[in-house]
């Protein structure tokens, strides 16, 4: 791995968990701020350009309201719903289990409401199975 990327990585995650401490070791915290404003923006742009692309025309309004489903591949992925715990594979793996799911009930021939509760249960779900491994992994052992 390129130590410099590993770097980046730590200062993102220092600058999401706490900004003061992270100026404290020295991070460059606008700079780091700037930059993931700019990296959203340049994937907004590419998005909005292969839409354009495939479709000859781009919806300013789609994904709106659409949160809680990107909330859901978000936890499914593995992120805590109270913050401070995930990576973005594990959100990548979320996004692509959702994803399966989602077009495996539209072929099973499950009707819209049914994927709503299912949605729920998938939520549900992954909050008990993160919740169990967090309090695994921060566990004790006691001799």
């Amino acid at each position: 791995m390129d130590p410099a990327a590993d770097r980046v990585g730590n200062w993102i995650y220092a600058v999401g968990g706490n900004v003061a401490s992270a100026r404290a070791a020295g991070v460059p915290v606008l700079r780091v701020k700037v930059g993931l404003f700019m990296g959203v923006a340049l994937l907004a742009w590419f998005t909005g350009m292969h839409q354009l692309y495939m479709y000859d025309t781009v919806q300013a309004n789609n994904g709106v309201g659409d949160e809680f489903l990107f909330i859901i591949a978000v936890v499914v992925g593995g992120t805590l719903m109270t913050g401070g715990y995930g990576n973005a594979v594990g959100v990548a793996i979320g996004a692509f289990i959702f994803g399966m799911t989602k077009q495996c009930l539209v072929y099973a021939g499950w009707g819209p409401n049914w994927f709503k509760a299912f949605l729920g249960i998938m939520l549900l779900l992954a909050v008990i199975v993160n919740l169990y491994v967090k309090k695994l992994s921060t566990a004790r052992k006691v001799d």
